[in-house]
């Protein structure tokens, strides 16, 4: 079969799903039906906002989908009426059931956010980046019932930068996992491509992150403070304290600079003209942007000359 024989079910949501839609779709695939999750409210004022790869099918000409669960009559027969060759998920976010997975005559394959079987779950971009990897990549895998368990089809990897954060890695994974599809779907579907199971020895798992895991301690190194602020950017945010009052902090580099005389863990070395250098445990962390509880976010270019040296944040 060739690209436009395929009939194709594309399950996705955020940002990354959307890329990876649209490069289909560049590519001349045949989508015919979208499926993403419920529009939901973003935003202070809750303004109910439809994900972006809805709003990419939408302006294709593709009927979308928005089930609430998978799980329901109503949705498998949605799915069924297509009739599609192959079921594509990319950051759908919810599993799908055995009699959805056996819909198309190919079955289903995933674009997952990591080189698995590392990083199995909710969060490998994230995950790869609080630990310090220095390389991530897509896997496209096809499904089955547990989670991103599935035999491997293709990989390509993806090097991480000192310094991205979650959603430039997110874009860079997305752009390479859109493309890894298409250069996938025919050879699978025609058998060119034989599947590979995943050792499960080498399995790791990443949960849903919790407002708490931003809470970071200055005791430690730079670079784990580092990579915790540049994880979590988005969401929850990277946290300490000050004076009691919480503050988060969205954007830093390790400070290689110069060294300041040894001080405790969190105190403030340096604080001027648009320098805020904390020390660590071991390190330097240079803070560019930061919100205190009750304030705006700031760049430490304007707000640096308000602190003071010798003051220490985690109190």
């Amino acid at each position: 079969m060739n690209k436009s024989d395929i009939k194709i079910v594309f399950m996705g949501t955020p940002e990354f799903a959307s890329v990876c839609l649209d490069t289909l779709l560049e590519a001349n695939f045949n989508v015919v039906a979208v499926v993403s999750q419920p529009d939901k409210p973003v935003g202070r004022k809750h303004i109910i906002t439809p994900p972006p790869t809805k709003v990419r099918a939408l302006e294709a000409g593709i009927p979308v989908f928005q089930p609430d669960s998978m799980k329901t009559d109503e949705s498998y027969e949605e799915i069924k009426k297509y009739a599609p060759d192959l079921i594509i998920t990319a950051a759908y976010g919810k599993l799908l059931p055995e009699r959805v997975l056996n819909i198309p005559t190919y079955g289903c394959i995933n674009a997952h956010g990591s080189l698995l079987p590392k990083y199995r779950g909710a969060s490998p971009v994230q995950m790869a980046i609080l630990n310090g990897e220095e390389v991530t990549g897509v896997t496209v895998m096809k499904m089955d019932i547990g989670m991103d368990t599935g035999d491997m089809i293709t990989k390509v990897e993806v090097p991480i930068d000192e310094n991205i954060d979650t959603d430039g890695l997110m874009m860079e994974l997305a752009k390479a996992g859109g493309k890894l599809l298409v250069d996938t779907i025919e050879d699978y579907v025609n058998g060119i491509i034989t599947p590979v199971p995943q050792d499960e020895s080498q399995a790791t798992h990443c949960s849903m992150i919790k407002p708490e895991d931003g809470i970071f301690d200055w005791n430690q190194d730079v670079k784990k403070i580092h990579d915790k602020v540049r994880s979590f950017k988005t969401w929850p945010g990277a946290q300490t304290s000050l004076d009691g009052k919480r503050v988060k902090v969205y954007e830093t580099n390790i400070y290689r600079d110069a060294t300041f005389d040894e001080v405790e863990p969190g105190t403030i070395v340096k604080a001027h003209k648009g320098d805020l250098i904390v020390a660590c445990g071991s390190g330097y962390l240079k803070i560019n942007e930061l919100q205190l509880e009750g304030g705006k976010r700031l760049k430490a270019i304007d707000c640096a000359h308000n602190y003071k040296v010798g003051t220490k944040f985690g109190t």
